[in-house]
């Protein structure tokens, strides 16, 4: 036992030195020590069967991600299993990231959130990094996303579904700024299989034959670049979404087909469970302050995502807007001031209250422009009350 403590000690100084060196020299293979077990053995006179043995956290490896920088508190947390591996490649990947321009600070963030990242090989990083070359057009590009996102680049270790991924999206004609996005937005759409995505785009592709349309490919793409999450969505939650909006709206084909290629496609991944609540509520809401089922329509097919607000939230920006003066039809005709912030619609009605705005007479426009033209027109107000309008 004298004998292996003297190698663990050995092999344990020999990589510490190597890390202080700010990772240089680094080899690139595999670099973790393989702690040697098994090398004494004792007898037992007890025939009963031994529990298995716990694994434990490999030594070598935790001083080494201490000795970058690595939080491994949260990588533990994270995915505790990488911790009692035998063989990672944390010096491997430290080197090929500081390369292609990261910080030690980037790569010991990366490690910490994906501990994951030190499992793949040198051979493996460099293939998906020239996958996703071809869709970004600098190292510094990508560098970043792995800062915001270790998991857009490490969750999948399959370069060959990557590599059909890509091929396939862009034969939807979806252009590397699409691409782009669905990376940083939603990376599981990449480490998807490639027949479960193919299974989505066909499914989007039969909803618009059976509702009368006549570019079901370009229906496809449409509504994969307006809602980036719908490819990471199950056909099923899509097609009761779909099934919720026909029958409480009771739309025709072609009404249903016009507000799905259109910003309809925003609300298809909702759970099923949030839209019929969400729309539940909105309807009461708007029958007890005398509005018809048909309002409730238009309101909700000129802005679909009025029912992406939470219930609370909504009831308070329209419990807000209301009190400003503002009535429901105004509302129903301008819908789009219900994406504001709380704080935004509170903070604008009271300076339109101080310059003493009146909505009935000039509208409610004024509250769905930018914050430095509502500024210039509150500055206006301010100096000639007269022009109010």
């Amino acid at each position: 036992m004298a004998a292996v403590a003297g190698v663990r000690a050995l092999l344990g100084f020999h990589r510490s030195v190597t890390l202080q060196r700010s990772f240089g020299n680094i080899p690139a293979q595999l670099t973790s020590t393989f702690l040697l077990r098994g090398l004494c053995s004792a007898t037992t006179k007890s025939n009963e069967p031994k529990p298995p043995p716990v694994a434990t956290e490999n030594e070598s490896l935790l001083e080494n991600l201490n000795l970058m920088g690595v939080d491994v508190k949260m990588a533990r947390q994270r995915q505790p299993g990488v911790l009692r591996k035998a063989f990672t490649n944390e010096q491997g990947l430290a080197k090929f990231l500081q390369g292609k321009g990261a910080s030690r600070r980037v790569i010991a963030s990366i490690i910490s959130r994906y501990p994951r990242a030190i499992t793949r090989s040198i051979e493996h990083l460099e293939q998906r990094w020239d996958l996703w070359r071809d869709i970004f057009k600098t190292d510094g590009e990508i560098v970043s996303i792995l800062d915001r996102s270790p998991e857009s680049f490490f969750r999948s270790s399959d370069n060959g579904n990557l590599q059909k991924n890509i091929a396939f999206l862009t034969s939807l004609g979806l252009n590397s700024k699409d691409l782009n996005r669905l990376l940083t937005t939603a990376p599981r759409t990449f480490s998807n299989s490639f027949e479960l995505n193919r299974q989505m785009v066909e499914f989007l592709e039969d909803i618009c034959a059976e509702l009368g349309g006549t570019n079901p490919e370009q229906f496809a793409k449409y509504v994969i670049s307006r809602n980036l999450y719908i490819l990471i969505r199950s056909t099923k939650r899509v097609k009761t979404n779909i099934d919720i909006l026909r029958a409480s709206l009771k739309l025709s084909d072609s009404e249903l087909l016009a507000l799905l290629q259109g910003p309809g496609a925003e609300i298809m991944d909702l759970s099923n469970e949030y839209l019929k609540k969400n729309f539940n509520s909105l309807q009461q809401r708007m029958v007890s302050l005398g509005c018809r089922k048909a309002d409730v329509k238009k309101l909700i097919i000129s802005y679909p995502m009025v029912l992406y607000i939470g219930t609370d939230t909504l009831s308070f920006k329209l419990d807000c807007l209301l009190t400003g003066g503002i009535t429901m039809k105004q509302i129903i005709e301008k819908p789009k001031v219900l994406d504001y912030s709380t704080q935004n619609i509170t903070g604008r009605l009271g300076e339109l209250q101080r310059v003493g705005y009146d909505f009935q007479k000039n509208g409610i426009n004024i509250l769905d422009t930018s914050q430095k033209r509502f500024d210039a027109k509150i500055e206006r107000l301010g100096a000639s009350p007269e022009l109010n309008v």
